[in-house]
């Protein structure tokens, strides 16, 4: 596990979204879990099979995350690294690259950002902005 959250520990902004690109990174899915507040929401734009408002941290996890990682193929990595993060209060903004291969066969190869809004060292609200049109021709089948 990479930093577990106790009654007494509050993590700063940028440390838990820090903490959950490292748990996306290594499928640690204690710590995916553990990184959302039981209320938080997620945003994706476009027209896809994420797009849209997810509700509550079952949603994010079993409806936005697990929709987005079934369109990549399970016998290639996915990969993801950040590439900027800055906070002010609590809100963090981050900038990452991720990588697969679509269960189209076509590579995705992405630059993603989200404005995340962290409220007692969780996740309460993410908004995740990418290139949809590279979305959908990488990782929806025609």
């Amino acid at each position: 596990m990479i930093t577990e959250l106790t009654a007494e520990t509050v993590l700063a902004p940028k440390t838990v979204v820090r903490r959950y690109f490292e748990a996306l990174a290594a499928g640690d899915q204690d710590t995916i879990r553990d990184s959302w507040a039981e209320d938080g929401s997620c945003w994706y734009g476009g027209d896809l099979p994420i797009s849209g408002r997810w509700e509550g941290r079952d949603q994010v996890l079993g409806g936005f995350l697990a929709t987005a990682f079934d369109h990549f193929d399970p016998e290639y990595a996915v990969g993801l690294r950040v590439t900027n993060l800055f906070g002010e209060g609590q809100q963090v903004f981050a900038e990452w690259d991720s990588w697969g291969m679509g269960k189209t066969g076509r590579r995705y190869d992405q630059k993603n950002s989200a404005v995340f809004m962290i409220r007692d060292g969780r996740i309460a609200e993410m908004r995740e902005y990418a290139d949809t049109q590279h979305w959908k021709w990488a990782l929806v089948k025609d």
